[in-house]
């Protein structure tokens, strides 16, 4: 007969039994102080993705409201090029609006609910260890999971929310070819592929010490997600079954309205999920399951000075654009020899390139476009000009301020940085866009017209960055104001000609008064004005961070 004894504490009494349960003890009230911390960043997410997606699907039911208008649309969108860009060929059987959506918009709108999704799941796991936040949390009852299970509950509620709100509006669109069962399944697919990439974060969150490198690794994911999809819709459909994106596309929804890709991407959820909980018991708290690479004994010269030090901090971040910029200007620039066929029987966008100007549809469509590459350049360079309140909340900027270090020289470095990296990455994107476009084209004219094209919306991207400056000056607890100028930028400069927005509304954003290039004449004077307002901003807001005082969370 054998009998079990219960373990012993340190005083020599029997310590508590634990059981399974134990580990996820508090979840529930992290997750509802989630919801709290997270009700406007949410808010935001949900509402910018379900109006952005009710607004397209809107303006599908005018533009092709007759089948005639369809099967032209379906011939522009029936080339390699498009079909890289959209989704698989199928939809094209029956290209109502609904499978308009489905093709056109599923496949983008995957890679922003997988950001909202990773960027829920290490906010709320991989940050509170950066910050010591969880550490402390996890000294009080609460259990060894409970973080990473309450960060996967918000990803799930978001999700699913989404899912609710994008089947409720484009039911009450009423237009034909989206039904109630359709709009539902066009939800859910958001859900599922959210629920897949707030897996791959939980991963991902094991594995580095930071939040950028478990953001950064899983954003990776992503964007191969989306590459094995583009590629299989092309060529090799095989490779488009090893995506979850790819997945959902081929629920075909509004076209034959297949629910069982959705259980691969909840199977592929749950073991992603399952398995970062493995990962996390087998390291420490605030440490990664990658050691640290070990650095020289002493720090190179670059280091010991401001600059240097900004560069080295935004390194990894800057990088990463530059190859998703370079591969977006690619894209476009594949399409470019294109573009003609493609818009030609589209008359709101015809209209909208007219009001561009150019001698050719194909400088107008590249005029167009190359807002979005500025945009996108603008989302850097937010992150880049914020960079000094993470490093002031955590505490890191207070012990380089208490030396020699002159705090407009060590805000002066991170806004020299944002500012250099922006201008880098509208090059670097616009070469991308002039080489894919020159031999799209057949004009290799076009390779030197592009870069200017891009390299034009540096004052812009610089007045962006004097807002994030100001902001952080004088209010640094608001930063989020500072994303407005690149989504406005993106809904005027992009959507509002084919919207026809006011002029004046257009003259809102810094990038309305950059001169569309290659399809119109450069005009320094606008560029020059904006060169003087981003100074003035910058200036005020390094006035700012002089007057107040640190704050540190």
């Amino acid at each position: 007969m054998t009998s079990t004894l219960a373990p012993l504490d340190a005083s020599g009494r029997s310590a508590p039994t634990r059981t399974a349960s134990d580990a996820f003890t508090g979840t529930g009230t992290l997750v509802r102080f989630g919801l709290r911390r997270d009700r406007v960043r949410l808010s935001v997410w949900l509402l910018a993705l379900t109006l952005g997606t009710l607004a397209t699907a809107a303006e599908y039911k005018e533009l092709y409201s007759t089948p005639e208008e369809r099967a032209l649309a379906v011939g522009s969108m029936d080339s390699p090029a498009a079909l890289a860009m959209t989704g698989p060929r199928h939809y094209l059987s029956d290209y109502t609006a609904g499978a308009m959506l489905g093709h056109q918009l599923l496949g983008f709108m995957a890679v922003l609910v997988g950001l909202m999704s990773i960027l829920i799941v290490t906010r709320h796991t991989r940050e509170e260890e950066e910050t010591g936040r969880a550490e402390l949390v996890r000294s009080a009852v609460v259990g060894h999971h409970a973080h990473l299970a309450s960060a996967l509950t918000l990803a799930v509620v978001a999700d699913l929310a989404l899912a609710l709100l994008l089947a409720l509006g484009l039911t009450a669109l009423d237009i034909d070819g989206i039904g109630p069962g359709g709009a539902l399944l066009y939800g859910l697919a958001h859900a599922a592929i959210g629920l897949v990439f707030a897996g791959v974060a939980a991963v991902t969150a094991q594995v580095t010490a930071h939040t950028r490198g478990a953001a950064g690794m899983a954003f990776a994911v992503v964007g191969a997600a989306y590459a094995l999809r583009a590629s299989g819709d092309v060529g090799n459909d095989a490779l488009s079954w090893l995506s979850p994106i790819g997945w959902i596309q081929r629920t075909y929804v509004f076209v034959d309205d297949r629910w069982w890709p959705l259980a691969l991407c909840l199977v592929l959820a749950a073991l992603s999920a399952a398995y970062g909980c493995v990962l996390s018991t087998r390291r420490d708290v605030g440490a990664g399951l990658r050691p640290a690479r070990l650095g020289r004994p002493t720090a190179s010269d670059a280091l010991t000075r401001p600059l240097g030090l900004a560069l080295r901090l935004h390194r990894a971040t800057l990088l990463g654009f530059g190859a998703g910029l370079c591969l977006m200007g690619v894209m476009y620039g594949s399409i470019l020899g294109e573009a003609a066929d493609m818009v030609k029987d589209i008359e709101q966008v015809q209209e909208a390139l007219a009001r561009i100007g150019g001698s050719t549809v194909a400088e107008s469509f590249a005029s167009m476009v190359m807002v979005v590459v500025a945009v996108a350049a603008a989302v850097y360079v937010v992150m880049a000009a914020l960079r000094p309140r993470a490093e002031e909340s955590a505490g890191r900027a207070e012990p380089l301020l208490a030396t020699g270090l002159s705090r407009t020289r060590w805000l002066g470095s991170h806004v020299a940085v944002a500012l250099g990296g922006g201008t880098a990455l509208l090059v670097v994107a616009g070469l991308g866009f002039g080489l894919s476009g020159a031999a799209s084209a057949g004009d290799r004219d076009l390779v030197l017209d592009l870069v200017a094209a891009a390299a034009a919306y540096a004052p812009a991207l610089w007045v962006t960055a004097g807002v994030a400056v100001l902001v952080f000056g004088w209010f640094p607890r608001a930063g989020a104001v500072a994303w407005i100028v690149p989504a406005y930028a993106f809904l005027a400069g992009y959507l509002g000609p084919i919207l026809r927005l006011p002029d004046w509304m257009m003259n809102l954003s810094p990038f309305g008064h950059v001169p569309r290039l290659p399809a119109a004449g450069m005009d320094w004077t606008p560029l020059l004005a904006l060169t003087a307002v981003a100074a003035g901003l910058i200036l005020l807001g390094l006035l700012g961070f002089r007057r107040r005082d640190l704050e540190a969370t």
